[in-house]
């Protein structure tokens, strides 16, 4: 079943050059992925295809209007939002600094569905009413502000897509990156084994996938403690791996 993502923009011409390359171009030429891009603008009626207005209560900027919006989604999603209960047939999600913080595990949740549609905002945002009669989800990829949805709507797609069967070449690439399994990803070394005198751990040249896997955990767990001790909270550890991040300074708070 390919993954489908609707994406409503002002600027269709930010996508392709992503789109097309990498593992996303060979995700959507083995049809696993498929993204269409719509412009906003299409879905006017005026001369200069106008798809924002002043707000109203004055301040500065520019507010996207609702028209255009509700027009472009309903007339691809073959839906009616003025219905008492249009049931959206997708995820309908505005990329906003107020949705919630995107993370691995929602990456997997949405990773479910088979259809995907993705607001991308500009100027001040869009119109409230938007947000409360169209949207199902708002996701927001982190504190900070940009100038538009567009590159949040390809984390977005980047993100889910690779968690898509058959898009990675190694079946379980996805599994061990980090994040996927709570923790951060341990090193990773290749050749040649001695660079400018600094030398590949032995371990990882030994040939025992026993102590090696070893090896990759305590060290994702190690590199989580240094740069994301907050994340240890949040996932189920062994009692060995308890003992093992106590001894290398770990102070739990459960």
């Amino acid at each position: 079943q390919v993954m489908q993502f609707e994406v409503f923009t002002l600027l269709p011409e930010v996508f392709p050059p992503y789109l097309e390359s990498s593992i996303l171009q060979r995700a959507r030429q083995r049809g696993l992925v498929s993204v269409n891009v719509y412009n906003i603008r299409d879905y006017t009626h005026d001369k200069h295809h106008v798809t924002d207005d002043t707000p109203y209560g004055g301040g500065g900027g520019m507010v996207m209007k609702p028209g255009p919006v509700f027009e472009a989604v309903e007339s691809v999603l073959g839906l009616d939002a003025r219905q008492a209960d249009p049931r959206p047939v997708c995820p309908i999600i505005m990329l906003t600094p107020q949705g919630r913080v995107f993370s691995q595990s929602m990456a997997e949740e949405l990773s479910h569905y088979e259809r995907i549609a993705l607001l991308c905002g500009r100027y001040e945002g869009m119109d409230e009413r938007i947000r409360e009669h169209l949207v199902t989800d708002e996701i927001s990829i982190g504190d900070y502000v940009l100038t538009g949805g567009e590159l949040p709507a390809l984390i977005l797609i980047d993100a889910v897509s690779r968690l898509i069967p058959g898009v990675l070449g190694d079946p379980y690439g996805a599994m061990d990156d980090s994040h996927a399994t709570g923790l951060l990803e341990y090193p990773h070394y290749t050749r040649p084994p001695e660079f400018r005198g600094w030398e590949v751990p032995e371990i990882l040249l030994s040939g025992d996938h026993g102590k090696i896997e070893k090896w990759r955990r305590e060290q994702s767990l190690l590199r989580t403690l240094a740069r994301r001790p907050e994340l240890l909270e949040k996932i189920d550890l062994t009692e060995n791996e308890r003992i093992f991040l106590k001894e290398h300074g770990w102070q739990n708070q459960k």
